[in-house]
């Protein structure tokens, strides 16, 4: 049965490195003054997307999909939960940190939207290491030496596999998509401490064991996909995400095989389907089901598109 299309509104997070930017260009809303990330895309029962628009409105996309699991697509089966979409604004660095492998892992993709003059990203290290030195560079404070600084500007990708250290760094808005976790330990905060003057927990012997200890290649590069005459940003068994500029009226068919998310980057536009048609804006965030219909997308805007493919 073809299911509406859904407008998200998503979780906020106001953690203490985040900024006002997130509000002030994507119209992101908060009762607290600093945004640090907007969850997009999520099921997560850490930061749950909720639906805004139709007979669905007010519950969670992790609601609808218990009631609805053939929107998520039959190529969904075998990735057993869907990815989170995410806008991050690095007003200050983030914290060093690593994500785990496996069930829970958490592999994730970054599409940097903007980034101030100078603004870096830390990925791997400069050259494999042991296990041994990594603990003696924690322990020492020397840690950044061994990691890999890489300057950004904007339109570079990142996929930072799950096992890979790395932090975002400040004066970069990125658009991330990982996979459905929120697992993450830390190894260097910049001994910041949190509202009540704290100090946030550190996770050393768990980053340790979680770490990929071998030289990262820094940059992804895209590829072209033709189909959707669009820009592959990563393609993984995790997720696909491609970005496209849909500057014209056009018409593209969906299948059962999987859901599309669309994350309005930039500009603005009317999506268009059977039931109806949602306007467009920079920060809309939407969940097309899966299903054998068509929607036109007509207007001047840049899309995010995330959706799960046979590997």
């Amino acid at each position: 049965m073809e299911q509406p299309i859904l407008k998200l509104k998503p979780a906020i997070k106001n953690y203490l490195w985040g900024g006002t930017r997130l509000r002030e260009e994507y119209g992101k809303q908060s009762d607290s003054d600093i945004i640090a990330e907007s969850w997009e895309l999520s099921t997560h029962p850490d930061g749950l997307s909720i639906i805004e628009n139709g007979e669905y409105a007010g519950i969670t996309l992790a609601e609808y999909l218990t009631k609805h699991p053939e929107a998520m697509g039959t190529n969904c089966r075998s990735v057993k939960y869907m990815p989170i979409v995410k806008l991050i604004d690095a007003k200050e660095n983030l914290s060093i940190q690593v994500h785990p492998d496996g069930e829970n892992g958490k592999s994730e993709a970054w599409y940097v939207l903007e980034c101030t003059d100078g603004a870096e990203l830390i990925c791997g290290f400069k050259n494999e290491i042991t296990v041994s030195e990594f603990r003696a560079a924690i322990e020492n404070n020397t840690l950044s030496e061994k990691l890999n600084h890489i300057p950004v500007k904007k339109g570079d990708v990142f996929f930072i596999e799950a096992g890979t250290v790395h932090a975002i760094g400040k004066g970069i808005l990125i658009a991330e998509v990982q996979q459905n976790s929120n697992s993450t330990y830390r190894v260097y905060d910049y001994g910041r401490v949190d509202a009540n003057g704290n100090q946030r927990e550190l996770h050393i012997d768990k980053a340790v064991k979680a770490a990929k200890l071998i030289r990262h290649k820094g940059k992804s590069t895209s590829v072209t996909n033709n189909i959707f005459d669009g820009s592959t940003i990563i393609g993984c068994e995790h997720f696909v995400t491609y970005k496209l500029r849909p500057n014209h009226r056009k018409e593209y068919l969906l299948t059962d095989e999987t859901f599309l998310h669309m994350l309005i980057l930039d500009g603005t536009g009317t999506l268009e389907y059977r039931f109806g048609e949602i306007g467009l804006k920079k920060g809309d965030s939407i969940f097309i089901p899966a299903g054998s219909y068509s929607y036109k997308i007509s207007g001047d805007c840049i899309v995010l598109f995330t959706e799960i493919r046979n590997q």
